[in-house]
């Protein structure tokens, strides 16, 4: 064996098996939707969620996340017409305010508050009504207060919606159908 071969030889066992373990580890990954159905294969309609708490307009915003997570992610298509094989709706149970931390000087004024929303949401195949999910879930966000709380809220009411849409539509998605 000729001397270049041996050194080609030398170099390249430790790419081959650098590649075989790189290739090892993706081989569970797998690409696309993560339920076994086809990306887009199912339509899901998203009623107006229903608002039970004294805070107004959570309705809304909480409707259209979810609405924008699913259409985001890809897995399901957005049924605008009313003919979704899976039907979405949601109660807003509870909105809390909790106190994160207090200004240092003074023991009365908030500096940061913590805005929790609960909902109660169910998903009903069309066809044949037989309950998909049926859950509880919460949505978390952090409220730098500033000099006008109201304000303050506003503008983080859309963040709180975000964060529980993201975890209903990771209900959907990756939940036991």
């Amino acid at each position: 064996m000729r001397w270049w071969a041996k050194i080609s030889l030398l170099t390249l066992s430790p790419t081959l098996a650098l590649f075989a373990v790189l290739g090892a580890g993706c081989a569970g990954y797998k690409l696309g939707p993560t339920n076994g159905l086809r990306a887009q294969a199912r339509s899901v309609q998203v009623n107006q969620f229903i608002n039970q708490t004294m805070e107004l307009r959570l309705g809304e915003p909480v409707t259209q996340a979810v609405r924008k997570a699913l259409q985001q992610d890809g897995t399901y298509r957005l049924a605008t017409g009313g003919d979704g094989d899976v039907i979405v709706s949601g109660t807003i149970t509870e909105f809390n305010r909790s106190v994160l931390s207090l200004q240092p000087n003074d023991l009365i004024s908030v500096r940061d508050y913590t805005l929790s929303l609960s909902v109660h949401v169910k998903a009903i195949e069309r066809g044949t009504g037989r309950v998909l999910l049926d859950k509880q879930l919460s949505g978390r966000t952090t409220v730098a207060v500033g000099a006008d709380l109201p304000s303050a809220e506003r503008q983080a009411l859309p963040l709180l919606a975000d964060d529980l849409a993201r975890k209903i539509k990771s209900s959907l998605v990756d939940g036991e159908w």
